[in-house]
């Protein structure tokens, strides 16, 4: 019902910035509520930022906080992640994920229907 497709990760050197879009299609009454979250190698999956579909209220984990900006382009149903002043540590695979509902909290990964394939995000020192 609802398709995610993640683009623009790649490689940078610790300091650069990336932005990373995530194109819905299908029922996009069902991406009430937009996120991404980000795995890396050994670790479990972490919320990254959330935003609504009013564009008016975004979430941010601890790490990102001041670094990372979430956005909505409610024209194109594109969510964006600009993230700048990179860091080794923000090396992981980033995942697009939507549901119908502000329910629960916006950083738990069992509160989201629809998921991207994952786009890779390699930050080198």
């Amino acid at each position: 019902q609802v398709q995610l497709v993640e683009s623009g990760g790649g490689s940078v050197q610790a300091g650069g910035s990336l932005r990373l879009s995530c194109a819905a299609s299908g029922d996009i009454s069902k991406t009430y509520c937009m996120a991404w979250f980000r795995q890396a190698p050994g670790k479990e999956r972490e919320g990254v930022a959330g935003i609504y579909r009013d564009g008016l209220r975004t979430y941010y984990g601890d790490s990102v906080q001041g670094r990372f900006t979430i956005s909505l382009d409610r024209a194109k149903d594109t969510v964006y992640l600009q993230m700048n002043t990179l860091e080794p540590e923000d090396t992981a695979v980033y995942y697009c994920a939507a549901r119908p509902e502000g329910r629960g909290n916006w950083d738990t990964s069992r509160e989201y229907d629809y998921w991207g394939q994952g786009t890779r995000v390699t930050v080198s020192s």
